[in-house]
C-alpha cells in the first residue's frame, strides 16, 4: 500500500484547509509581537547611560572654560547641548570641509574618538590671540572645501586641544585615569573613519556663542570605546564617586582657605596707541590724548571681568558695576565700588 496521497486526496485536503473545515495547528506562537532589529548595528538599549556622559561633560565645559581665559583671555560661552547617540553615517552627512577633525587615541579606551572644530572657533580664536576682540569670521561656506589650515592657524589649533585635552582628562579623572593624543589630523571629517557608517557613536557638542557668531566643537566617542566601561560609568557617576564626604570637606577647606585672598581689581578707561620714539621722548607734564569708551571695563587678575561706569561717591571716585563678562559665571548686579 502506498504511503502517499492520490491526486483526489491532494485536492480534498487542500479544499479543507481553505474553506476551515480541517483545523491547522503549524506550531508556532503567532500571537507573538515582532520588534524589527538592525543586525548590523549596535544594541543601544543594553549599552551606555547617556547622563552619566552628560554629567561629564558639565564638568569638562567649566574647565575648558577656565582655560580658554587663562591663555586666550577670550570669554566665549559655552554650552553643552544633549548628548545623542546616533549612526556614524547620518554624523558625516551633517559635515563639510574644511574642518579641524583630529582623531584621538584615550588610553585605556579601544579605538579612537573624534574632535571636530569648527574653523569660526579657530579664527576667533586667532583673532584674540592677537589683541583682537573675536571678530565675526567669513561662514565656513565660504571656505574652499580644499582650503588647508595655515601654520597659524594650526598653532592655534594646537593650543585649543592642549586646553581641550587637560579639561578632558580632568573631567574623567573620578570615573578612570585617560591618556589622550592626537593620532591623526585631517581637514575632510569623510577621511576620519572611527566608525563604520551603520556603526553607533556618542556625540557631545559644544555649542560656542563669541556675539553674534555661533559655532561648535564636536566630541565623538565610538559606541564600542565605552561599551566596555558601561558600569564603571553608571556605578561611578551615580555615588558620585563614592567619597561624597571627602568631597565636601575639599570643598569646604578650599573655600575657607581662599575666601580672604586679596585680589587686585583694575580699571580699564581707555586705550593709546602711539609709537615707541613717542614713548621715548615722553616727559613729565605730556599731555596724551585718547577716546573714552562709554563703559570702563574692570580686570580682576587681569581678566575682563565686568563692564562699569565711571563717577563720585562721597568725593570719591567710583566706578558703578553694570555688565558681567560672565567669565567665571558671577552673578550679575549693580554695585557701587569706591
Amino acid at each position: 500500500m502506498s504511503d502517499l496521497l492520490s491526486e483526489d486526496e491532494l485536492n480534498a485536503l487542500s479544499e479543507g484547509v481553505a474553506d476551515g473545515s480541517i483545523p491547522v495547528d503549524t506550531g508556532f506562537n503567532t500571537r507573538t509581537k515582532v520588534r524589527k532589529h538592525d543586525l548590523a548595528s549596535e544594541d543601544s538599549t543594553l549599552g551606555v547611560n547617556l547622563g552619566s556622559v552628560e554629567m561629564i561633560n558639565e564638568r569638562f565645559i567649566r574647565l575648558f572654560r577656565l582655560g580658554l581665559v587663562e591663555v586666550l583671555r577670550s570669554t566665549p560661552k559655552i554650552n553643552p547641548n544633549k548628548v545623542e547617540m546616533l549612526k556614524y553615517g547620518d554624523y558625516l552627512r551633517g559635515k563639510t570641509a574644511p574642518l579641524a577633525v583630529n582623531m584621538i587615541r584615550m588610553n585605556p579606551l579601544r579605538g579612537h574618538s573624534l574632535v571636530v572644530i569648527d574653523p569660526a572657533v579657530i579664527f576667533a580664536a586667532l583673532d584674540v590671540f592677537f589683541g583682537g576682540v573675536g571678530s565675526k569670521p567669513k561662514p565656513v561656506g565660504s571656505l574652499p572645501p580644499t582650503r588647508l589650515f595655515t601654520p597659524t592657524e594650526n598653532r592655534i589649533i594646537k593650543i585649543i586641544l592642549d586646553i581641550f585635552f587637560k579639561s578632558l582628562y580632568e573631567a574623567w579623572a573620578p570615573i578612570i585615569q585617560l591618556e589622550i593624543e592626537v593620532a591623526s589630523s585631517e581637514i575632510n571629517p569623510q577621511f576620519a573613519q572611527i566608525a563604520d557608517e551603520n556603526d553607533l557613536v556618542v556625540l557631545c557638542r559644544f555649542e560656542v556663542e563669541d556675539g553674534p557668531t555661533k559655532s561648535s566643537v564636536d566630541l565623538v566617542y565610538p559606541y564600542s570605546t565605552l561599551k566596555p566601561i558601561r558600569d564603571l560609568l553608571r556605578n561611578r557617576v551615580a555615588t558620585g564617586d563614592g567619597n561624597e564626604l571627602s568631597d565636601k570637606q575639599w570643598a569646604e577647606d578650599l573655600n575657607e582657605s581662599v575666601i580672604e585672598s586679596e585680589i587686585e581689581l583694575q580699571v580699564l578707561l581707555g586705550q593709546i596707541k602711539t609709537t615707541l620714539f613717542n614713548l621715548e621722548n615722553a616727559r613729565e607734564g605730556d599731555i596724551l590724548y585718547f577716546k573714552k569708551n562709554d563703559m570702563a571695563r574692570v580686570d580682576i587678575c587681569n581678566i575682563p571681568t565686568f563692564e562699569a561706569e565711571l563717577g563720585v561717591v562721597k568725593s570719591e571716585v567710583a566706578v558703578k558695576i553694570c555688565n558681567s563678562l560672565n567669565v567665571l559665571g558671577l552673578p550679575e548686579k549693580d554695585e557701587d565700588y569706591g
